[in-house]
């Protein structure tokens, strides 16, 4: 016998991953963090950022140093998987509302996906 997905389960499932996200988050920033100590982490004499044509270059320094098991760049993982977790909700969400065959959700869930995956290859600092 098949148990029908209800608005209580899907409400449980994205609750439960918004915990998980932060939760991961949390535990990956500290892990950088102490990291971070125990390499001598000693402040930039610099704070210059990077012009805005060279995020290429800071994506592929990231990659680097996470490779490298670097503790700013853990740290910098942590803070991402933070901002990809309301992302992967919606995304949850729009699954959740496809099994509900909640249509007028779905297209909203959708709408907002694209808005936001839109603000997030397009976005710029200024």
């Amino acid at each position: 016998m098949r148990k029908n997905f209800t608005d209580l389960d899907l409400n449980r499932s994205v609750g439960n991953l918004l915990r998980l996200g932060v939760i991961l988050s949390v535990i990956t920033s500290l892990i950088g963090f102490i990291k971070l100590f125990l390499e001598g982490f000693t402040m930039p004499k610099d704070y210059s950022f990077p012009p805005l044509n060279s995020s290429q270059k800071v994506w592929a320094n990231f990659w680097d140093s996470l490779c490298l098991g670097k503790g700013e760049a853990i740290i910098q993982l942590g803070i991402l998987m933070l901002i990809f977790t309301p992302l992967m909700r919606i995304i949850f969400a729009l699954i959740g509302y496809l099994k509900e065959k909640d249509y007028v959700y779905v297209v909203i869930s959708a709408i907002v996906l694209a808005i936001m995956t839109i603000s997030f290859l397009t976005g710029y600092a200024h």
